[in-house]
């Protein structure tokens, strides 16, 4: 098996490139009602195939939401592949968002599933839960090392329950949305330009100040947009480690659907005002 460049080196040039912006693709049913669609198979079809369309050849990072395919069945499943499939043909990259975690073999037949290339599935890189313990996701970290693929790992997320894990306190005194950022610090260890295993932070938690974020490998960023954080907000969050963020926009962006030039010309906005945050720090 020939391994690509490393999603880390192939991530760094499309957001140099392209900008450092990530769209979602969330087709859940009050989506696809806004516009104009049904909440079945066809509208799912439709409402990815226009998002793919509009978004694939001009955005650093499409991130499809697996659950909104998986509710569907077998029939969301097969969307599901020709939308990654289509997305990363049209030149962007594809970061599966199914928040996959088990242990030995399971977790081994996750990431084969989105990280092998031989899967209908294959994806630059798929988002993971740690919290059956970092090394549970060994399995993931090996074949995205051999297939050139990446991983965002679950650290610091915004919804308000995950503080009751990532925010307690180990023995050593670290918690542990810490300690699974010294995780991806030592797996990124050397990398240039950019490291392929990042962590999931929220774009809402405000100063995160305590957290040594300069990883050496991508922040994905939910929560830009629609939840309320700002572009001008991630220089305060992220500090010195802006410049590895991926913004991560669903809602701001999907809202103005289904007009392929309404969804082009709110993810260039976005982009744009994250650069011009970035070339002010």
């Amino acid at each position: 098996m020939t391994a690509p460049a490393p999603f880390g080196a192939r991530l760094r040039h499309a957001m140099d490139t392209r900008g450092p912006l990530c769209v979602g693709i969330d087709p859940h049913a009050s989506l696809l009602t806004g516009w104009g669609l049904t909440d079945d198979v066809a509208g799912l079809e439709r409402f990815s195939r226009t998002v793919v369309a509009a978004l694939a050849d001009r955005v650093a990072v499409l991130k499809p939401q697996s659950a909104f395919f998986e509710r569907f069945g077998s029939r969301g499943v097969a969307v599901l592949e020709r939308t990654v499939q289509e997305a990363r043909a049209a030149g962007a990259l594809v970061v599966t968002d199914a928040k996959r975690g088990d242990i030995g073999s399971t977790m081994a037949g996750y990431a084969e599933t989105f990280l092998h290339p031989d899967s209908p599935l294959f994806s630059d890189a798929l988002t993971v839960s740690p919290y059956l313990g970092y090394g549970s996701l060994a399995p993931a970290v090996e074949l995205a090392r051999r297939t050139g693929t990446g991983l965002f790992v679950l650290a610091l997320t915004s919804n308000p329950e995950g503080g009751e894990v990532q925010r307690a306190v180990r023995a050593d005194g670290r918690d542990v949305g810490a300690t699974m950022l010294a995780h991806l610090a030592a797996e990124n260890a050397g990398e240039e330009p950019l490291g392929s295993f990042g962590a999931v932070v929220g774009a809402t938690l405000g100063d995160l100040s305590s957290y040594d974020l300069a990883i050496n490998g991508p922040l994905l960023a939910p929560g830009v947009g629609a939840q309320g954080a700002t572009a001008a907000d991630l220089p305060a969050v992220f500090g010195s480690a802006v410049r590895d963020v991926v913004p991560n926009v669903s809602r701001g962006v999907l809202r103005h659907g289904p007009d392929a030039g309404a969804l082009r010309s709110a993810a260039d906005r976005f982009a744009d005002e994250i650069r011009a945050v970035l070339a002010a720090v």
